[in-house]
């Protein structure tokens, strides 16, 4: 049996500069590390917008326990990245979702109810 896929989660779309490197050291000397998006919204919302990872969570449509386990490895990486010397890369996810819009346009156009011949 094989694993469960990943839950879709939603995150607001990312608009910033994808990747980050230390300055004056070439990429060829670089290791990258990928942080998902979704680890990078998880701290957005935790650490930046100070929600508690119950709110956070609703927002992402995952889990608490979700919430942590994204906030520790992204956090993970990110001082990996600073105490090594390393570039950091922001990844999508065919997993991620925009979030819903609260009165956005309807799925399925506007529906109509047809009469029959008169």
């Amino acid at each position: 049996m094989s694993p469960r896929g990943r839950k879709w989660r939603f995150c607001r779309p990312f608009d910033g500069v994808e990747f980050y490197k230390p300055q004056g050291i070439p990429m060829a000397g670089l290791e990258i590390v990928e942080l998902g998006q979704d680890e990078f919204e998880a701290m957005r919302f935790c650490d930046h917008d100070d929600m508690d990872q119950e709110e956070a969570a609703k927002k992402m449509n995952i889990s608490r326990g979700t919430v942590q386990r994204l906030l520790y490895s992204g956090r993970k990486k990110i001082i990996d990245v600073f105490l090594n010397g390393k570039a950091i890369k922001i990844i999508g996810g065919e997993h991620i979702l925009p979030p819903p819009m609260p009165f956005g346009p309807r799925r399925f156009g506007c529906k109509r109810r047809f009469r029959g011949g008169d």
